[in-house]
């Protein structure tokens, strides 16, 4: 069997592959309603069989009906060598057909009506049947050109990453460790793509993003009690003016800076590509961050967000009739948590929710980094700049969360790293979960030489 590491060969067929697939995957609803109603099967028979067809050999792994997650592994030529995890999530959010253009399950190809560009529309072409698509062209290719990596590969598609992942891979890491035995790193959902800004004389740069760390989830249940009553015999101890305080002390808080090492290197890498003029302490106080970020242009986006903790007021709930004092009220926050500041989170919201509110978290996972000066990191780089050789690459903290949370259990750094060259225009992070969700053809394209081009170093 060959190996790939040296092997030339054209990809043009590969890309065409992905194409093929993504469009047949986004067409098998995968959506993910929350709380335990979802439905992977389709999409995840689709993959394996895809796979299959290819000579290997993946196991659809159910923690219950229809709940499908697929896994399999490409073994390597060297068994000495740690293995690699490269994993992607089969479900999707729900999708309005009477608020799209196209059925957002028809895997329609159209031309984007902001860049132009050939691109395929449909719910999860961007979060994350793309690179679902992808990931086994490349894993195809190889397996029907006679061509084997170096380190084994496991390909594992999930489900339920859209809502806990207790479907799909929290399960798997429970109850299926042993299929990511030697796995010592991972890439994952974000990042890799282009980030088109400008200088401040106007010169175009192309930033491509590789996510080195992700804030923590932390979804928090809000409950105050008070006396039940009539509405025209207000109680001292109203639930509802209780949690009403709260949610408006936690929605007017302001977190206080913390810049992770991740997100220091993100805004140095930046503001050197971008030819951003530093100054002493300009990233010592709250204030002299922001301006900072302000003068990154159309980059702010990258690192803005994770430069503090946040929790963000979601869900309301008290009360039956207008007239009726409650006896309890109910809220949710979506709180998101960096590296390292787990105890200052829960220490404020202590603080914030007060004497009269108790929260809990419904549904919590840690915060993870990986490290910047890896091999793996490096050949991400490599990867990016052989196909685009005025790339930018800079690490980033993500805002929010991936199944990498999960995998980082088992002692996997991960990373986010689903390649994709973009067109100038493009506001991709936008499409997640939007309305009218697309990604070019080409970008697809090259996706699959860039993934190839890393899997092989």
């Amino acid at each position: 069997m060959g190996d790939p590491s040296e092997a030339t060969y054209d990809l043009a067929a590969a890309g065409d592959d992905a194409v093929r697939l993504a469009r047949e995957l986004v067409r098998r609803d995968s959506t993910n309603r929350g709380g335990g109603e979802g439905d992977e099967r389709a999409t995840a028979e689709f993959a394996a069989e895809a796979l299959t067809d290819a000579g290997l050999t993946p196991r659809i792994l159910e923690p219950a009906h229809r709940r499908s997650n697929v896994v399999v592994r490409v073994p390597g030529t060297d068994p000495d060598a740690s293995a690699l995890l490269l994993h992607a999530h089969l479900d999707v959010v729900p999708a309005r057909a009477e608020e799209w253009s196209v059925p957002p399950f028809g895997g329609e190809v159209a031309d984007c009506p902001v860049t132009g560009a050939p691109s395929l529309w449909g719910r999860g072409t961007v979060d994350m049947k793309n690179t679902i698509a992808v990931a086994t062209a490349v894993i195809r290719h190889w397996a029907r050109s006679g061509l084997r990596p170096r380190r084994d590969i496991v390909l594992a598609l999930v489900a339920d990453e859209e809502d806990s992942a207790v479907f799909g891979a929290d399960w798997l890491v429970r109850e299926h460790a042993q299929l990511f035995e030697g796995c010592r790193v991972g890439i994952g959902e974000r990042g890799g793509h282009t980030v088109h800004a400008r200088t401040a004389s106007g010169r175009p740069v192309r930033l491509y993003p590789v996510a080195a760390a992700e804030r923590g989830s932390a979804w928090l249940r809000l409950r105050a009690h008070g006396t039940a009553g009539h509405g025209s015999r207000p109680p001292a101890d109203n639930a509802v003016g209780a949690l009403a305080a709260a949610i408006a002390r936690i929605d007017a808080y302001r977190w206080p800076l913390r810049l992770t090492p991740v997100t220091r290197a993100a805004v140095d890498a930046i503001a050197a590509a971008l030819e951003v003029e530093r100054v002493p302490g300009d990233t010592d106080t709250d204030e002299a961050v922001d301006a900072l970020i302000s003068r990154l242009n159309a980059a702010a986006s990258l690192v803005a967000p994770t430069v503090r903790n946040s929790a963000t007021p979601t869900t309301l709930a008290a009360g039956y009739k207008v007239n009726v004092v409650p006896g309890e009220a109910v809220g949710g926050v979506d709180g998101r948590v960096l590296p390292g500041a787990e105890e200052e989170f829960a220490s404020a919201m202590d603080a914030l929710t007060g004497e009269r509110v108790d929260w809990e978290y419904e549904h919590a996972s840690p915060p993870v980094a990986a490290p910047l000066d890896s091999g793996a990191f490096r050949a991400m780089r490599a990867a990016l700049v052989a196909h685009d050789p005025g790339a930018h690459v800079v690490p980033v903290c993500m805002a929010g969360g991936t199944d990498a949370k999960v995998f980082a259990r088992l002692g996997i750094d991960c990373y986010g790293f689903s390649p994709m060259r973009l067109p100038e225009g493009m506001d991709y992070p936008g499409l997640l979960h939007g309305v009218d969700e697309r990604v070019p053809l080409e970008g697809l394209r090259s996706g699959v030489g860039v993934l190839d081009a890393f899997l092989r170093a």
